[in-house]
């Protein structure tokens, strides 16, 4: 019976791996998408604080992926398939580019609805992020663990700073 059980854990801990992996790779492309927008939305917006903080979480969003890059390397992930999936992030982000370029009627308008569109993609990278720190720690990979948690920190804070630059942009 110890054996069947031991087969098992080394099943479960290379199907956890692969799927940490999966998660890692989405939270990649996800991370390289959001700068090809962030640079978008940055070229938009009008408005010092605002601006000032997207051009700070573009820097942050770029360590990330970093970050993130690094852990798949270390897991055996990322090659052709993070490749595959950082460049369908970018096509995906530079399709919606011009799109957010020409939505709403005026500039407070267009910084509104780019300040809701971040703030949707904060919550999911927090969730992406949490999900990975749980399934790492599951795992006894603290290395990957403590990397989702500071991004997941940092994602947490760009997202209530949006929280609160929605009513101020909304009123304009």
């Amino acid at each position: 019976m110890k054996g069947i059980e031991m087969a098992d854990n080394e099943t479960n801990g290379t199907a956890g791996k692969a799927k940490l992996v999966q998660y890692l790779t989405e939270a990649y492309g996800k991370e390289k998408e959001l700068e090809t927008s962030l640079t978008a939305h940055i070229g938009m917006a009008t408005r010092p604080p605002y601006k000032k903080r997207l051009q700070e979480h573009l820097k942050e969003t770029k360590q990330h992926a970093k970050l993130v890059e690094r852990r798949l390397k270390k897991l055996g992930g990322a090659g052709i398939t993070g490749k595959a999936n950082e460049l369908l992030s970018r096509g995906v982000a530079t399709a919606k580019g011009p799109l957010h370029a020409v939505r709403g009627t005026g500039e407070a308008e267009k910084q509104l609805k780019n300040a809701k569109t971040e703030y949707s993609e904060e919550h999911e990278e927090i969730a992406t992020s949490l999900a990975i720190e749980v399934l790492a720690t599951e795992l006894g990979d603290e290395e990957t663990a403590k990397v989702a948690k500071g991004i997941r920190r940092e994602e947490e804070r760009m997202a209530s700073f949006l929280e609160k630059q929605i009513p101020v942009l909304t009123k304009e």
